[in-house]
């Protein structure tokens, strides 16, 4: 493989460690800037909801742009933006610059990915675009872990801090590896009304929708939920999301070895069930062992249920994959922003005990909502 797949999986290392430092930190966001963990909550939803309308939107602005220039300027944006969070004297200050801060990963995620079939030959390309969203499963294993650590040993503004610094050195990366005039082909609007047009495609976004706005009712708030409900310690914290890392990088690699013989559509199935029977069981939890076994069908299910749908979309329609992808990109950072959002609105009513319920309430009308995709696409004879 090409030496530039290392620099783009770090890169999408630095873009996972900075979309996840919040929930790492939430506690200490909350104390430091002294507002309720439901407000400090929306920098996640309103981060999300700018992912979830730039990555289309400025796939399209950047169509025409050399990857080198693009990827790079991507990161060093990301870089000073965090390093400015970290600088932020007010929660009503640090909203607006940690949001337009998410215009990297809008950009960097999905261009890298679509510039990977530019630098290997088509014979090693799904090893490759697999090899450079693997930055996002080290994320969960090594940076939000690290990242919550930090937040709450120096505080939050560290954990930023670290976020910027990283970046800077991914900016670097990507422009010593990157060749000039790697520029892969716009997505034409004919493909973008085909796309749009497919109930079955279509199905399959809301579903994404679904399951990750489900995750997200309680996900956005899990350094809270444990410090009220057992008193964990942010080194606590920070095993705790190790260990959910790791079970979620163990059920991405099983779901790669298995999904071909078990079929997408069965293989998003698995991975939804497996993460609704961890919020059946979330009342369990009352101590840090038991919360982390309660934890580890969600992580075998959260990493891997993406990883599956993206090839479902493939299989349904394999030339409208660009365009199914990128709003499936778009449609798990919308869910991102309603779980989130939700979320907060049941903590800020007293709701607290209702966010696991309400997550399996959501990723069982996922379930419902896929298996109805899977009879569309097969009944219409395009299930892959």
């Amino acid at each position: 493989m090409p030496r530039v797949l290392w620099s783009l999986l770090f890169g999408n290392f630095v873009i996972g460690t900075g979309v996840m430092v919040v929930p790492g930190v939430l506690n200490e966001i909350s104390t430091s800037l002294q507002v309720s963990v439901a407000t400090a909550g929306q920098l996640i939803s309103a981060g999300a909801l700018l992912m979830c309308l730039g990555a289309p939107l400025c796939a399209a602005v950047v169509a025409g742009w050399d990857r080198r220039r693009l990827l790079a300027l991507s990161m060093l944006w990301y870089a000073a933006l965090h390093l400015a969070c970290a600088l932020m004297p007010s929660f009503a200050a640090l909203m607006p610059v940690r949001v337009i801060a998410m215009i990297s990963p809008a950009i960097f995620t999905p261009q890298a990915a679509a510039c990977v079939g530019l630098l290997v030959p088509a014979a090693d390309r799904g090893r490759a675009i697999t090899m450079v969203f693997l930055g996002w499963s080290v994320a969960s294993v090594l940076g939000m872990p690290l990242a919550a650590w930090i937040g709450g040993t120096f505080g939050w503004r560290s954990a930023f801090a670290m976020v910027g610094v990283l970046a800077l050195v991914s900016a670097a990366w990507v422009w010593r590896s990157m060749p000039d005039g790697v520029k892969p082909p716009a997505l034409s609007l004919t493909a973008w009304r085909e796309t749009l047009q497919s109930r079955a495609l279509m199905l399959c976004v809301a579903v994404t929708v679904l399951y990750s706005a489900g995750q997200f009712v309680l996900f956005s708030y899990f350094a809270p939920y444990y410090r009220m409900r057992i008193n964990i310690t942010a080194g606590e914290l920070s095993l705790l999301f190790l260990w959910f890392g790791a079970f979620g990088f163990i059920g991405n690699l099983v779901m790669s070895r298995h999904i071909d013989r078990i079929g997408a559509h069965r293989a998003v199935l698995a991975g939804i069930a497996s993460m609704a029977l961890s919020l059946l069981l979330w009342p369990l939890g009352t101590t840090l062992l038991l919360a982390a076994l309660v934890s580890i069908p969600w992580a075998l299910g959260c990493f891997s249920s993406n990883s599956a749908q993206q090839a479902r979309l493939v299989g349904i329609a394999p030339a409208l994959a660009a365009g199914s992808i990128a709003l499936n990109t778009s449609a798990m950072y919308a869910g991102q922003a309603i779980g989130a959002a939700g979320g907060g609105w049941l903590i800020a009513h007293e709701g607290w005990h209702l966010l696991s319920w309400t997550g399996f309430g959501v990723l069982l009308v996922a379930m419902a909502c896929s298996v109805w995709a899977t009879r569309y696409a097969a009944t219409h004879r395009n299930l892959g």
